[in-house]
């Protein structure tokens, strides 16, 4: 294998000669600059130099292999320039928000004050690097939806029931037959490596010894065979949330890897098509240039009122190749063509479409907004559950439900329970846990919920998931007059 040096490898920058040097190796991608999801400019800001440390935290070990040609792979960077790139590394200086993001890791507070969900937030979002924090807590549009998936829960009461016998009680149930300590999933989400080095892994182990479910998104940061390699136990199930590539073959050979690595689900993503307008993703870019350069006054640029407003952010690269053209009749005949695994719709946002996936033979909907992160002004989840109940109660009888989004207590799970749900995903809330605290993070956040979901089924008169029922919860036209659950 050849050697370069960065002399070499500099004199590659540009749209018709474009190196990079990943880990110490050095790769040729100039095929795939205008192949990549995120659009050439992101490597052409690398181009010629080192990239590993824009790399590494959001791509898998694998990507380098499955999307750059083996005649690609050029050969290893030589021993001098890594030596060169070490010191270089060694005298660089750190960013304001390297120091800022050091600072808040020393003052972050022992596990034992994280009380409850957004406890877990806060703390998370006070030391994660602004990119990663941009990405995870960005919404759509005025986030009116993303609030009001929360508020939603505020505007159903329960009516507990007393003098029953509770001791005892079992908040275990099952998602697609299998036993999970409390009806609460991992919801796929992507570049979990932004917030925590092991990402994805810190869900994997800690959903084991907390006794739940992950579900693993297409857009992992590390590869599906790593983390099912991280599995603690040979029968640890693993859900894969599927954003089906418009390419039906490339989709086929990713569900293949994924059955065959063992994983026990696929819930098929249909509501982000499309990249929305996350404005604090897309802004990210522009605050931490202006917070690194406090102080000294903007260079003007003459171009910049003649360019386009580049609206992908992180979110919006990750999905530019999805299927645009999914279908009732074709998508779901075909995923039944290609694999046994059980398959879920995800990203249900009316009754209509719940019964339209029930009646398609789907194992399980999910009635999700993406969190509030697509389209602003789609109704919280909580709502269609309710009316879903109130207009198809057979749909239960068909398939399982689940919702995601704004799920933040016990008793919030508690009543999309009594209104039909098998289980209720959690995204955000599991990627702050292992950002501030890894994977003991992620075991503590289901512990918090596990104590809530005890407390208000001991409350309401019941000692098994089962018996919640729907005349145990009231929809009301008021709310409480306390702050907003956001």
């Amino acid at each position: 294998m050849p050697t370069y040096n960065l002399t070499q490898i500099a004199q590659h920058n540009t749209v018709t000669s474009c190196w990079v040097i990943i880990r110490n190796k050095v790769y040729d991608v100039t095929d795939f600059l205008f192949d990549h999801p995120g659009g050439p400019q992101v490597i052409m800001g690398l181009a010629g130099r080192d990239a590993t440390a824009a790399y590494v935290p959001i791509h898998p070990f694998d990507a380098l292999d499955k999307h750059i040609a083996p005649e690609k792979h050029l050969g290893d960077l030589d021993q001098a320039s890594i030596l060169e790139l070490r010191q270089a590394k060694k005298v660089q200086a750190k960013t304001r928000d390297e120091l800022r993001v050091e600072e808040a890791l020393k003052n972050r507070p022992p596990l034992s004050r994280i009380i409850n969900v957004q406890d877990m937030e806060e703390t998370a979002k006070k030391l994660l690097p602004y990119k990663a924090l941009a990405y995870y807590a960005s919404a759509a549009d005025d986030s009116i939806t993303h609030i009001e998936n929360a508020r939603a829960f505020s505007r159903f009461f329960f009516h507990p029931r007393v003098m029953r016998s509770v001791s005892g009680c079992d908040t275990s149930s099952t998602i697609l037959g299998y036993k999970t300590s409390i009806p609460v999933y991992i919801s796929g989400s992507a570049l979990a490596r932004l917030g925590h080095p092991l990402g994805e892994v810190n869900f994997t182990r800690g959903a084991y010894k907390a006794g739940i479910i992950q579900m693993v998104s297409t857009n992992a940061s590390l590869s599906y065979g790593q983390i099912a390699a991280a599995r603690c136990s040979s029968d640890q199930p693993l859900f894969f949330q599927l954003y089906k590539h418009k390419n039906d073959t490339t989709a086929a050979k990713r569900i293949q890897e994924i059955e065959a690595l063992g994983y026990n689900a696929i819930f098929l993503t249909v509501d982000t098509l499309v990249p929305s307008n996350r404005e604090m993703d897309t802004r990210a870019p522009h605050y931490l240039e202006d917070f690194e350069n406090q102080g000294t006054k903007r260079k003007s640029d003459s171009k910049d009122d003649q360019e386009e407003v580049d609206i992908l952010g992180t979110a919006g690269g990750l999905i530019i190749n999805n299927d645009n053209d999914m279908t009732w009749e074709r998508t779901i005949p075909w995923m039944r063509s290609v694999t046994r695994l059980p398959i879920i719709i995800k990203g249900v946002q009316c009754v209509a479409d719940a019964v339209l996936a029930a009646e398609a033979g789907c194992d399980g909907i999910v009635l999700s907004n993406h969190g509030g992160r697509q389209l602003d002004y789609s109704l919280p989840p909580l709502e269609v559950l309710y009316k879903l109940h109130e207009e198809h109660p057979e749909v239960f009888k068909k398939t399982e439900v689940y919702i995601d989004g704004g799920i933040r207590r016990g008793t919030d799970v508690l009543k999309a329970l009594c209104l039909g749900a098998k289980a209720v995903g959690l995204g955000r809330a599991f990627l702050y846990a292992q950002s501030a605290y890894g994977e003991t993070g992620v075991v503590h956040l289901v512990r918090i919920l596990q104590r809530e979901i005890r407390f208000g089924m001991h409350s309401l008169g019941v000692r098994s998931i089962d018996q919640l029922s729907p005349e145990m919860v009231e929809r009301v036209d008021w709310q409480p007059a306390l702050p907003a659950k956001l």
